[in-house]
């Protein structure tokens, strides 16, 4: 195995510093987003991100499949070693790194560039993960990640009455064991079912704490990135779900810090979708699931009793376009031609939360 220390240093060297720091414009007005991206595949689709020409990309989560070895998963001893190797590979993709070199971009992590598929708080190497993620996304050392547990990360930008919140959550590093299905494979049943257990988590206290106090602060529109599916229903793989209390609790938090604008972004799935929930919200709720970039189920047809039409079974980057003359934002499914195949469009005025209790 090559040593963590070894791994650091030839990273620094594969990777550029990021000279874009102060050149994101404000307002923000094209943001694009994306996951699941196997380095040991072609990525054609960087061409059409970057002709998009987005102000900020989002990396969602599985930004490289470290478990997973020419299509084998990795014996568990291996996984650190692997996953290095995956971020070494990655450094070396073209449309990769020049999506990486030339646009802003914000990441957090899935499962498979947290070391293990599925796995949460029960994955011994998380904090060697945690490690080489913020090596390869070159987190400066002053950054609180380099001090804590976990890679969940938030950064606001625009001035004052066009400001958007990026909030990336970390839906690994905490949580708690999923609870496995009695009927596997079965439609909304496949791998997991929901657990009312009150003590399980998603986010852990420490991060649940952070999360209120982000939702506190100023903005008229929040983009909440989470590498797991939060409102979408009828289905038996990750999701928020399958915790339904830290699902309510996350409406509950919205509700209670007056949190306007929020909107969620996810990955995890390698489809695409379109979601909208009213039920426990304190306003209508629209998540975009982008997943993925080049990994795909082509022949997903799952019931989506809360989707916005169809599954999106090719590869596909999202985009969110701001209006901010008209206060509308659409949100968009693309394709490798940067062309739309999904969308929706929510006005910001909708998007608004009662006075917070006292």
């Amino acid at each position: 195995m090559m040593p963590l220390f070894i791994l650091t240093v030839l990273l620094a060297l594969l990777l550029p510093g990021q000279p874009w720091a102060q050149s994101i414009p404000a307002p923000l007005t094209r943001i694009a987003f994306g996951s699941c991206a196997d380095e040991e595949k072609p990525q054609p689709i960087w061409d059409a991100v970057l002709a998009y020409r987005p102000e900020l990309f989002l990396f969602t989560g599985d930004n490289v499949y470290g478990d997973v070895r020419q299509g084998r998963n990795v014996p568990d001893e291996d996984l650190i070693r692997s996953l290095q190797e995956s971020y070494t590979q990655a450094s070396k993709l073209s449309g990769y790194m020049r999506v990486r070199t030339t646009l802003p971009s914000l990441a957090t992590w899935d499962d498979h560039d947290y070391g293990k598929n599925d796995a949460g708080a029960d994955f011994p190497g998380r904090r060697e993960a945690q490690s080489l993620f913020l090596q390869f996304w070159d987190v400066p050392l002053s950054d609180p990640r380099h001090n804590r547990d976990g890679v969940y990360h938030a950064e606001t930008f625009g001035p004052e009455g066009q400001r958007i919140q990026v909030i990336l959550l970390d839906t690994r590093f905490f949580r708690s064991p999923l609870k496995l299905t009695d009927d596997r494979n079965a439609p909304g049943r496949e791998r997991y079912v929901p657990d009312d257990d009150p003590a399980k988590t998603i986010l852990g206290a420490e991060q649940w704490q952070w999360l209120a106090e982000r939702l506190r602060e100023p903005a008229e529109l929040r983009l909440i990135v989470s590498s797991v599916q939060v409102v979408a229903e009828g289905h038996g793989w990750e999701r928020w779900g399958n915790f339904p209390r830290e699902r309510q609790r996350l409406y509950d938090l919205v509700r209670e810090t007056g949190a306007n604008g929020v909107v969620f972004i996810s990955g995890d799935r390698h489809i695409g979708g379109l979601y909208r929930e009213t039920n426990g919200t304190p306003y209508p709720l629209v998540e975009i699931t982008s997943s993925g970039l080049n990994q795909v189920f082509a022949g997903n047809r799952e019931v989506g009793p809360n989707r916005l039409g169809a599954v999106y079974g090719a590869a596909n980057f999202g985009t969110a376009d701001v209006d901010w003359w008209e206060g509308v934002i659409a949100l968009s499914l693309r394709n490798e031609a940067g062309e739309v195949v999904r969308r929706t469009s929510v006005k910001l005025a909708d998007l608004s939360a009662p006075e917070p209790t006292r």
